[in-house]
This record gives structure tokens, C-alpha cells and sequence, in this order.
């Protein structure tokens, strides 16, 4: 396995990496009017199974990971309900958008705090998590996901489109 991962973490890693990409994709077809029903379908599940995965480490106590892995899959489990079970309609629409940005939001806010504890450069820039260099990296993804959640309620309408008109026949 990569990096001395054992089997487990490298699943975990991995069904986190596809649900980010997936993710953001959907992201930005929040922001385009854009449907995109196998992909979102893709990043739903990961990121599910992302969270689910999370509580497969062996723990004595809770923690904020647990804490974090227990807000997605409850901003999951509105996100799917509000796609699948209520189709987008009224409300759901903005409610689908706003929960499925939280949680690719929780991905990522874990991806940067991973990278902050792995990669020795950014280690050595915030050794406590408490530093200047990890709090203005995860203001900067706060604030930008708020910024394109925005733009996504804003502009998403479930992918729906004009109707597409058919020239007369010649």
C-alpha cells in the first residue's frame, strides 16, 4: 500500500478522494444549473461510505473527527432525502444544495487538516493546529464555500432547462 497504509486506510483515503473530485463537480454544477445524476449519485456515496469508513479506526473516546463524521452523514442524509425523496421541489431545492455543500465541505475541511498533519511542510508551518498558517487555510475554504454554496442555491434549479426547440421541418 501506498505511504505504509494498511488495506483499511487506504480504502478510506481513496472513497474520500473520489468523493471530493465527485464532489466538487456536483459543486460546480450547483453553480452552472447543472444536473448531474451519476456523479452526484457517485459523491453521495462516497461520501457516505467516506463517513461511515471513519469510524472503522480504533478509538477510546469521541473525538472532533467523530463529531465531524457524525454532522456529514446527518447533512447526507437530508441532502439524499431532499434529491431523491422529495425531488428538489419548493424548499428541497435550496435545502439539497445547502446540505450536500456541507458535507463535501466536511471532506475537505478533513482533507486540509490531513494535509496539515501529514505533509512536513505544512506540518512544520502549524505544528498545533492552532497556528496562523492552518486558520487561514480553513478560513479560505470556509469562506469560499460559502461564497459558491451561495452562488449554487442561487443559481441551481434542479437542472432544469428550456425545452428545446425543434427548427420546422425543411
Amino acid at each position: 500500500m501506498p505511504l505504509g497504509m494498511d488495506t483499511f486506510t487506504f480504502v478510506h483515503v481513496a472513497l474520500s478522494l473520489i468523493a471530493i473530485a465527485a464532489g466538487t463537480i456536483v459543486f460546480l454544477g450547483f453553480i452552472a444549473n447543472a444536473a448531474l445524476p451519476g456523479t452526484t449519485a457517485l459523491f453521495l456515496a462516497t461520501t457516505v461510505l467516506t463517513s461511515v469508513t471513519g469510524f472503522g479506526f480504533a478509538f477510546s473516546k469521541l473525538m472532533p473527527s467523530h463529531i465531524v463524521g457524525l454532522t456529514s452523514l446527518v447533512a447526507l442524509a437530508i441532502a439524499i432525502y431532499a434529491l431523491y425523496g422529495a425531488h428538489l421541489k419548493g424548499a428541497w431545492r435550496w435545502v439539497y444544495v445547502v446540505t450536500a455543500s456541507l458535507a463535501l465541505y466536511f471532506n475537505v475541511f478533513v482533507l486540509v487538516v490531513q494535509l496539515f498533519l501529514k505533509v512536513p511542510a505544512l506540518h512544520t508551518l502549524a505544528p498545533t493546529m492552532g497556528d496562523p498558517a492552518f486558520i487561514i487555510a480553513q478560513t479560505v475554504v470556509m469562506v469560499l464555500f460559502i461564497v459558491l454554496g451561495w452562488l449554487g442555491v442561487r443559481r441551481f434549479h434542479g437542472g432544469i432547462e428550456a425545452p428545446l426547440t425543434t427548427a420546422a421541418p425543411v
